[in-house]
C-alpha cells in the first residue's frame, strides 16, 4: 500500500518539480515518477513514507498554480470495501466516530494508522462496496469540529465479491482490534486492552496530573501512546476523581506509574505527609476471581509484590456504581508490579467472560457484543451507562439487550422488567423463585458468619434464604428469592456470578441452573398453550428449557410448578414471558363481568 497517486496536477508539471518537492519536504521515494497529463504516480519505500506524503502535500502544497491532491493508488479491482479517513479531530472519542461511520453501513473493522500528525488517520472495512462508496461519497470533504475530513480507498486485497451485509441491517458487526478513547491521542496499539486502566487519585492532586494548560497529560499520553480522561466534573466537592486510561496493558501501567511519580513529587512539594495508596477501580464482577478461592490469588499477589492490598465491601456498591475499590499500599515500585498483576487477573477474566459469550452470543436476540456497558463511554466515569449487571460470561449472556452500542438507554435490565411484572396500582408485584444450586455451593453463597448472603440480600433488595437439604445426600438445595422483577434480577445474576467465580463451574463451562416458579392451576393451559404450542415458543425464543410437569396436584394455593432451566439470561427471559402471561390472564380475569352483573355496553364508533 506504498503507490501513491497524485491528482490535480497542471499540464506544466514535469517529474523534477516532484523531486524538488518531495526533497524539500524530505519525503523519501523508492522509484521515479511517472508523470501523466492532469496525473502522477511515485512509489514510497514503507507505508509510513506514503502516510507522510499525504499528510503533508495533499490539499496543502501548490504546483503551478493547483493544488496538488494526494492518496493511495488502489486499483479498480481492489476498490471495494476498505476505506482511509484522514484529518480526524485528535479529541474525537470513538463512540462519535462509530456513529458517524454506522449511518452508512455495518463496519466489519476499524483500526487506527500510526502517524506523525496531529490528527488521526483510520482505516475501515464496510461490509459491501455499496456502503463503502456511500461513506466515501458524504464523508469526504465533510466538516467535523472544523476539520474538513479527508477520505480515500485503500487497496483491499481480500477483496470478496459483493454482498449484504449479515442481518441485512445498518450497524456494527464484529469488529477487528478493539478501540476506546480518542483516535487523536497516540497511535492506536495492534493490540489493546478492551478493559481500561481505572483509579481514583486525591483531587487536590488533579491539578499536578493536568499541568500548566494540560502540558503534563498531554506528554503522558504522548510517552505512554495511552488516551486519558480524567473526571474532574464528577462528584463535586469528592476527596477523590477517577482516572480512565485507555492502551495497552504495558502503556496502562506506565501511565498510572507516572501519575503516582507525579502525585509522590507533589505530595512532598505540598508537605502533603499522608500516605497516597494506589487505588484501582474494577467491576464487582471480577473482583471474585481476582480474590480467588479463600483469598489464595491476592494473597500470592501481595507476597510476590510485597504491598498490602485491601478492596471495598460489597455494600457500597450501587445500581450506578458495580465497581470495587482495590486499594494497594507500598513504594511506588511495589504497587506498579501489583497493579500489572492486579490488572492481567481482571483482563484475563474478562477475556474468559468474552470466550464464553462468543460461543453462545447468538442465543440472546438483539445480543450487541459492543455494548457490554462495564465502563464509561467519553467523559462520563460513573454513570447510567454502567450497569449493575456483571459481564456476561459467567452468566452465559450480555448485560445489554437490544441497546445501543455504547451502554444507556434500553439496557437488558430495563427490558427484561418490562411493564407486564406491574400491578394494576402501578407498583411491581413481589415474586417468589426457587433456585436450585450445588449443595457444595452453600457455603460460599451464605459466606462467612452469614455476611455474603446478608450483603446480597440488602444489594438486591429481595429476601434470599436457603431451605434444608432435603436428605443427607441430596445434590442440590433450594434457594428462596422473594422479591420483585428487579430484585429478582440482581439477586439471581449474583448467585449464577459467585458460582462461576467460585470454579464450581469450569472456565469454559456455561453456568446453568433450574429454577422453579409456580402459577395459578388455571393458567398452566395458558403457559402450554394449545399443543404445546407456546411452551415451545417460549423454549425457542429464550433458549430456556421449560417444563410444566403433568398429572401435578395443585398445592394449598391451588398453585403448580414450572421449571425452567439454562443460562442466566435464558432464565430471565423465560421468567419474565411467564409473568407476562400471567399478568394477561389477570388482566382478562378482572374483567369479567361479576356472577349477576351486567356485561359492559361497547362504546358506540
Amino acid at each position: 500500500m506504498n503507490k501513491l497517486y497524485i491528482g490535480n496536477v497542471s499540464a506544466e508539471a514535469s517529474e523534477e518539480d516532484f523531486e524538488t518537492i518531495f526533497e524539500q519536504w524530505k519525503i523519501p521515494h523508492s522509484g521515479p515518477f511517472l508523470v501523466k497529463t492532469g496525473y502522477a504516480f511515485v512509489d514510497c519505500p514503507d507505508e509510513k513514507a506514503a502516510m507522510r506524503a499525504i499528510d503533508v502535500l495533499s490539499g496543502k502544497v501548490e504546483l503551478h498554480g493547483k493544488v496538488l491532491e494526494v492518496e493511495h493508488s488502489v486499483p479498480k479491482r481492489q476498490r471495494s470495501c476498505k476505506l482511509q479517513i484522514r484529518n480526524i479531530p485528535p479529541h474525537m472519542q470513538w463512540e462519535v466516530l462509530d456513529s458517524m461511520l454506522a449511518q452508512y453501513g455495518a463496519v466489519e473493522n476499524c483500526e487506527q494508522v500510526n502517524t506523525d500528525t496531529e490528527t488521526a488517520v483510520i482505516n475501515v472495512r464496510y461490509a459491501s462496496k455499496d456502503q463503502a462508496r456511500l461513506a466515501m461519497e458524504k464523508l469526504n470533504g465533510s466538516m467535523m469540529e472544523n476539520h474538513a475530513l479527508k477520505v480515500s480507498y485503500i487497496p483491499d486485497e481480500t477483496a470478496a465479491p459483493e454482498g449484504p451485509s449479515p442481518g441485512g441491517r445498518r450497524g456494527f458487526n464484529s469488529r477487528g482490534p478493539p478501540r476506546s478513547g480518542s483516535p487523536g491521542l497516540g497511535a492506536r496499539p495492534k493490540v489493546q486492552s478492551d478493559i481500561p486502566l481505572r483509579m481514583l487519585v486525591p483531587t487536590q492532586f488533579v491539578g499536578a496530573i493536568i499541568g500548566k494548560e494540560g502540558a503534563t497529560i498531554r506528554n503522558i499520553t504522548k510517552q505512554t501512546h495511552s488516551k486519558i480522561d480524567i473526571h474532574r466534573k464528577e462528584n463535586a466537592g469528592a476527596a477523590e476523581k477517577p482516572i480512565t486510561i485507555h492502551s495497552t496493558p504495558e502503556g496502562c501501567s506506565k501511565a498510572c506509574r507516572t501519575i503516582m511519580e507525579i502525585m509522590q513529587k507533589e505530595a512532598v512539594d505540598t508537605k502533603f505527609t499522608e500516605e497516597i495508596p494506589l487505588k484501582i477501580l474494577a467491576h464487582n464482577n471480577f473482583v471474585g476471581r481476582l480474590i480467588g478461592k479463600e483469598g489464595r490469588n491476592l494473597k500470592k499477589i501481595e507476597q510476590d509484590t510485597g504491598t498490602k492490598i485491601t478492596i471495598s465491601p460489597l455494600q457500597d456498591l450501587t445500581l450506578y456504581n458495580p465497581e470495587r475499590t482495590i486499594t494497594v499500599k507500598g513504594t511506588i515500585d511495589v504497587c506498579s508490579k501489583a497493579e500489572e498483576e492486579v490488572m492481567k487477573k481482571i483482563r484475563e477474566s474478562y477475556e474468559s467472560d468474552m470466550a464464553a459469550m462468543n460461543l453462545q452470543s447468538n442465543l440472546i436476540p438483539g445480543l450487541n457484543l459492543n455494548a457490554l456497558g462495564l465502563f464509561p463511554s467519553g467523559a462520563q466515569g460513573m454513570g447510567p451507562s454502567m450497569s449493575s449487571v456483571p459481564p456476561p460470561g459467567a452468566l452465559g449472556g450480555c448485560s445489554s439487550f437490544g441497546c445501543t452500542p455504547y451502554g444507556g438507554e434500553g439496557s437488558f435490565l430495563a427490558s427484561v422488567l418490562s411493564a407486564s411484572s406491574q400491578s394494576l396500582a402501578g407498583q411491581p408485584e413481589s415474586e417468589t423463585v426457587h433456585l436450585f444450586i450445588p449443595a457444595l455451593a452453600v457455603g460460599a453463597i451464605i459466606g462467612k458468619q452469614g455476611q455474603h448472603i446478608k450483603q446480597l440480600s440488602h444489594f438486591a433488595g429481595a429476601s434470599i434464604k436457603i431451605a434444608p437439604a432435603e436428605g443427607m445426600d441430596a445434590k442440590q438445595r433450594m434457594v428462596i428469592i422473594v422479591g420483585p422483577p428487579e430484585a429478582q434480577f440482581k439477586a439471581q445474576c449474583r448467585i449464577f456470578g459467585k458460582l462461576k467465580e467460585e470454579n464450581f463451574f469450569g472456565p469454559k463451562e456455561e453456568v446453568k441452573l433450574e429454577a422453579h416458579i409456580k402459577v395459578p392451576s388455571f393458567a398452566a393451559g395458558r403457559v402450554i398453550g394449545k399443543g404445546g404450542k407456546t411452551v415451545n415458543e417460549l423454549q425457542n425464543l429464550t433458549c430456556a428449557e421449560v417444563v410444566v410437569p403433568r398429572d401435578q396436584t395443585p398445592d394449598e394455593n391451588d398453585q403448580v410448578i414450572v421449571k425452567i432451566s439454562g443460562h442466566f439470561f435464558a432464565c430471565q427471559l423465560a421468567q419474565r414471558k411467564i409473568q407476562e402471561i400471567l399478568a394477561q390472564v389477570r388482566r382478562q380475569q378482572q374483567m369479567k363481568p361479576a356472577p349477576g352483573g351486567q356485561s359492559p355496553v361497547p362504546r358506540r364508533k
